[in-house]
């Protein structure tokens, strides 16, 4: 016992590390963390300006929504098939430049929706009931078959979601 005592009597405690600094040692990893900062800026001002830009689009999707609950509502199907091609076109004049789409009208318009759509569908698909919601009367617009209004408005969500503005 005697003797474990004394070689604890020579041990001298092991001085520590100083602790480890938060600030970069170099220039380089000031400049690292700068750019990583602007790239973060860059990336969250897109995404920003990105988000602002197809506000028109999620107004627009909600709209359809509200459309769409009317029309299994019979006292208010007709009115809600006539603000189909409204809904339309303010979307259309939400993207694109006034004075290329305000003035167009039936097979022009249509025309003009398929530019703007790759896949089209307009002039020759379930688009070309746009024109007898936005022209014609209750009686013609009653005629429309349902599969006719689901495909349209089927079309039409997806030219919200995919629509090139770029006339």
């Amino acid at each position: 016992m005697d003797h474990a005592g004394h070689a604890f009597e020579g041990l001298k405690e092991i001085p520590l590390p100083p602790p480890v600094s938060y600030t970069p040692q170099t220039a380089g990893w000031v400049i690292v963390g700068a750019l990583m900062i602007a790239a973060i800026g860059y990336v969250l001002r897109h995404v920003w300006t990105r988000h602002k830009a197809n506000r028109y689009r999620r107004v627009a999707a909600s709209r359809l929504d509200q459309i769409e609950s009317q029309l299994t509502d019979p006292a208010m199907r007709l009115e809600a098939l006539a603000a189909i091609p409204v809904l339309v076109k303010r979307t259309a004049l939400s993207a694109m430049p006034r004075e290329k789409v305000a003035g167009l009208s039936a097979t022009a318009w249509l025309e003009c929706l398929d530019r703007t759509y790759a896949p089209g569908g307009f002039s020759t698909g379930p688009g070309k009931w746009l024109t007898t919601f936005a022209y014609a009367g209750s009686a013609e617009r009653a005629a429309v078959p349902d599969s006719e209004i689901r495909a349209l408005l089927t079309l039409i969500r997806r030219w919200i979601e995919q629509h090139d503005v770029r006339v």
